[in-house]
């Protein structure tokens, strides 16, 4: 797979992607986060994702070949959902998946799980900062999670002077 991410192709989403994207969001947290309580079936998950998602996110999808292997939804400088199915991790593609929204955005704001490690590494190689942690009380899981924070710098371009000479 080391041509992997030169294979991945970025693609929309649309309504008929949902229940894939729901099933890679599942396959992807409970691999990693197997102590995490299952909430919901995927026939719930897809909806969440067809009819919160889909009409509120931009959703974007890498695809190699045929198979779709990562997600992300985003919007209004939030970061819903990024998945990458656990045997494409690591390879590039949750970058390419995460710069599209950092195209379109200056500022971006996400929750993450204070145990997935992996996740807040992640976010911490590309610039973002841990702004909160909370004891889970407010999300379904009551699992202690973290809100990380990214924001563009202002590109700053140099002012010439003229030589006094």
């Amino acid at each position: 797979m080391d041509d992997a991410l030169t294979e991945a192709e970025i693609v929309a989403l649309s309504a008929e992607h949902m229940q894939a994207a729901a099933a890679i969001r599942r396959v992807a947290l409970w691999q990693r986060l197997p102590w995490l309580p299952d909430l919901h079936t995927l026939g719930e998950d897809e909806r969440y994702w067809r009819m919160h998602l889909l009409p509120n996110c931009t959703l974007l999808g890498a695809a190699m070949g045929n198979r779709l292997v990562g997600v992300i939804a985003y919007g209004d400088n939030w970061i819903e959902q990024l998945y990458i199915l656990p045997d494409f991790q690591g390879i590039g593609i949750g970058s390419l998946l995460l710069g599209c929204a950092r195209e379109e955005m200056d500022e971006i704001r996400l929750w993450t799980f204070q145990r997935n490690i992996g996740a807040r590494a992640f976010y911490e190689r590309h610039g973002f900062i841990a702004a909160e942690e909370t004891d889970g009380a407010d999300n379904e899981e009551r699992e202690p999670d973290v809100l990380y924070h990214w924001r563009r710098l202002p590109e700053l371009t140099p002012v010439l002077q003229p030589s006094g000479g």
